[in-house]
């Protein structure tokens, strides 16, 4: 008797997100995967022969307004290798919060990588016909959006009212505090780290230079605030020594709220102006005696000044990088008039063997790309060389990211129709059709400004720069005057190796890696 064969049609992947709201709200983190995990696999098991688990994909502590998430960004990829076909999550939210990418993925993307996608507690399943619960995903989505935004306004309230407060409600503490275990919103000071701020303050009161020190406590093998902290190989620098001496957290001053992110969508931060900083004196005991440490904000070493005042400015200033450890090369006067390189890292460092001199011929270096480049323009059509550094100069793919706006609208006005639809059925209460179809038109107004200012931005990028362009091309294949200016507009970076080799990298591609030279 003939076996019948199993057939699997639907290679399942499971999806899991546990956001970090959700930690903070006091969710147990592995009792909350462990649940939605074995939730969804005891669904895929019941569904049959022809159904096959591949794969568990899990992000946790990732917010659901951004799809930047690591085993997401595999699921996808294990779709598009043909290893997937079918999407399983507890329910919507945990696909994501952010309702326009989410109907992205829902209604398009899915679709057009023949990816059935199933959400358990929301009943969705994208291949059953005959499903109503279908047709409100996008609203639900919509919902999901807006509680994001709710919480991220709840959330910011509360740490703006704890910041007022004195609270601490940072990250990473500052070298010489820890949370204290009884209240994490309070710093409590640790003694063998504030051992070292004391260190520091002291020499500087002594009169030492910010180098001194930083190379007293490096030829200590005093371990930095990386090393005690995460085990990371680092070593102290000046930077790090003035930002501790100029930290006022060692008087008992906290200052926060110097940074916030731009949105709740978007999780990059940006410096906030000093009228916006939180600060708040004597919220915890002091590492520095406030008079010492008005005494050394007054010293020379933390005297500001500009990096850009150069008394000689040359005309590769900013382009040259070090090929072995990358750090910025400078250029330095000798006694006798002639001009080296020297690797910055080399210099600041140089008892910690970080890398070596580069102590090359400047002067040598330059000629050979003034000549080289010369050489080089000359063989080409200066129409191409102003296409090169026209498509240089664009930052930005303005035509996909104005075809994604586009998409962006176009989904937004689809869920209004679909919204009108379901009113006219009763499947939306006017109360909720109202409140969606407002936020729906003021994103839609949103998108649309933004497609305004960014085809403005492209059509002056691609259309008024020409007599621009052309101008420093002739500047250039001239070479009456050459600037740094004119330099940084053809040269990406020039890389020098230990053994004199350099690495001429153009803004425009088709120029790139013909230039490797010996100095």
């Amino acid at each position: 008797m003939l076996e019948k064969i199993k057939r699997t049609i639907y290679k399942v992947a499971i999806y899991i997100r546990l956001s970090k709201e959700d930690i903070d709200k006091g969710y147990d983190e592995s009792e909350s995967i462990t649940n939605q995990k074995a939730l969804l696999t005891d669904y895929v098991n019941k569904l049959g022969c022809e159904y096959e688990l591949i794969d568990t994909y899990i992000d946790p502590g990732y917010t659901g307004t951004n799809f930047n998430r690591p085993d997401f960004k595999r699921m996808i990829k294990d779709i598009e290798l043909g290893k997937v076909n079918m999407v399983v999550t507890k329910d919507l939210s945990r696909l994501g919060r952010d309702y326009i990418e989410t109907g992205e993925y829902i209604e398009k993307w899915f679709p057009e990588n023949n990816v059935r996608y199933v959400s358990v507690t929301d009943n969705i399943d994208t291949f059953a016909t005959n499903n109503g619960n279908n047709d409100i995903a996008p609203f639900k989505s919509i919902l999901n959006d807006m509680y994001s935004k709710d919480l991220s306004k709840k959330i910011k309230t509360a740490l703006h009212t704890m910041q007022k407060q004195g609270k601490w409600v940072g990250g990473k503490t500052p070298l010489g505090y820890v949370k204290d275990e009884k209240d994490k919103n309070h710093l409590v000071i640790c003694e063998e780290e504030a051992e070292i701020v004391k260190t520091i303050f002291n020499m500087a009161m002594a009169g030492n230079s910010v180098s001194t020190i930083k190379n007293y406590l490096n030829n200590k093998h005093i371990p930095t605030l990386s090393q005690s902290r995460y085990n990371k190989p680092t070593f102290w620098e000046n930077k790090t020594i003035k930002l501790i001496l100029q930290n006022k957290a060692y008087i008992g001053v906290t200052i926060q709220n110097k940074r916030s992110r731009i949105s709740y969508k978007n999780r990059k931060l940006r410096a906030n102006p000093e009228t916006q900083w939180q600060i708040v004196e004597n919220t915890h005991e002091l590492i520095i005696d406030k008079n010492v440490f008005d005494r050394v904000q007054k010293m020379g070493i933390l005297q500001k000044y500009d990096r850009n005042e150069k008394k000689h400015k040359f005309l590769l200033d900013g382009l040259l990088i070090c090929y072995e450890c990358k750090h910025k090369i400078g250029v330095r006067s000798r006694k006798d008039g002639r001009l080296d390189m020297i690797c910055n890292n080399y210099r600041r460092n140089s008892k910690l063997n970080l890398c070596t001199s580069h102590g090359f011929s400047y002067e040598k270096l330059e000629t050979q790309i003034i000549d080289y480049i010369r050489n080089l323009f000359a063989e080409i059509d200066n129409k191409k060389i102003m296409s090169n550094i026209k498509n240089s100069k664009t930052k930005y793919d303005y035509k996909k990211m104005l075809n994604k706006i586009e998409k962006e609208i176009e989904l937004i006005n689809n869920n209004i129709d679909k919204m009108y639809i379901d009113k006219l059925n009763n499947k939306l209460s006017e109360e909720m059709y109202e409140r969606l179809f407002e936020k729906l038109k003021k994103d839609e107004k949103d998108k649309e400004t933004e497609y305004i200012e960014l085809k403005k931005e492209a059509e002056d990028c691609s259309d008024n720069n020409d007599e621009e362009i052309e101008k420093i091309v002739k500047e250039f294949l001239k070479f009456e005057n050459p600037t740094p200016e004119i330099m940084r507009v053809l040269i990406n970076r020039i890389e020098i190796h230990q053994d004199k080799q350099v690495d001429l990298v153009f803004n425009f591609k088709k120029l790139n890696n013909v230039y490797n030279k010996n100095i």
